[in-house]
């Protein structure tokens, strides 16, 4: 038996021989060739997950991603498209009720008027540009003037209407600041105010050649002095309305002021009359009261007592 060998009893009694040098060299063999599971086990699952993730990216369809981004692009531009449309129906509604019916003008009755009787004078013979006779105006002249003139001084205010917002309206449209629905009202009313200008001018020509140079100039000077007139009589009646108020106040003042006065002697009258009252009661009772007394007394004497079998 060698030093390499090593003997093992077994149960039986029989012995048997091992070679514990090639054990240990299997042993240590098997040792070096076992290898690290713990480190093996990390760096395949690390290298698995990445793989599953390049799989998972190299399998989508890049179609994809562009479907998304062109969603998303629809319903920015959607959103921003309501949300434009509506700012600008707000700023619409903003000046439509700024400005409300500003240019929502009709003409004047006068106008009618002036045509009702332009169609008398024609049927009664008068022709549009007849002159007069001897230089004088005959009846129907005067009549056309003075219809003619009401009808001039009528448009006054509609006229100055139209030139005041001139200005401001061209700026705002210029500037995009107006509504087009203003713009378009404005512009129709701007239309039908010159119409009439000239209309007016063309009329007074047919009834009198050469006063439609003047004719507008005389309608202003006339409605400035009806309405200074007009000014005045609402200045008078409005300071005859202060007296008759200021009038009517100190007349109510003096009634209170006499009422009042009334009320304090009346008051003193009733009070003086109940004291006399009370007064006259108080002695009443004191009358009275003395009469008891002395009946009393009278059935206590000795001359009012019965005298009994005793007496």
């Amino acid at each position: 038996m060698s030093a390499a060998e090593e003997a093992t009893v077994n149960p039986d009694g029989s012995t048997t021989f091992d070679d514990a040098g090639a054990g240990a060299d299997s042993a240590g063999g098997a040792s070096e060739e076992m290898p690290n599971m713990g480190d093996s086990a990390g760096a395949d699952a690390g290298e698995g997950f990445e793989e599953a993730a390049e799989e998972v990216i190299k399998g989508t369809d890049p179609a994809l991603y562009l479907a998304i981004a062109v969603v998303a692009f629809l319903v920015i531009f959607i959103v921003l498209q309501l949300r434009k449309k509506r700012k600008t129906a707000d700023v619409d509604d903003f000046f439509a009720t700024l400005d409300g019916d500003k240019f929502d003008i009709q003409l004047p009755a006068a106008v009618d008027e002036y045509y009702a009787v332009k169609a008398k004078c024609e049927k009664e013979g008068w022709e549009p540009g007849q002159s007069m006779e001897g230089g004088q105006p005959s009846p129907h002249h005067r009549m056309l003037a003075q219809a003619l003139m009401k009808r001039c001084i009528a448009d006054i205010p509609i006229v100055s209407h139209i030139q005041r917002e001139s200005g401001g309206m061209n700026k705002l449209y210029s500037q995009s600041m107006c509504s087009v629905r203003q713009w378009k009202s404005y512009q129709a009313a701007e239309a039908m105010v010159s119409a009439e200008v000239e209309e007016v001018r063309a009329e007074a020509d047919e009834i009198e050649p050469g006063w439609s140079q003047a004719v507008w100039r005389q309608a202003m000077q006339y409605h400035n002095m009806l309405k200074q007139k007009e000014e005045q009589a609402k200045a008078q009646a409005a300071a005859q309305h202060r007296a008759l108020t200021a009038k009517k106040a100190a007349m109510d003042e003096k009634e209170a002021a006499e009422q009042k006065r009334y009320n304090e002697i009346k008051a003193k009258v009733d009070a003086e009359k109940a004291r006399i009252a009370n007064a006259e009661k108080a002695a009443a009772e004191l009358l009275k009261q003395e009469e008891r007394e002395k009946d009393g007394k009278k059935a206590f004497s000795g001359k009012g007592v019965k005298k009994g079998f005793l007496g």
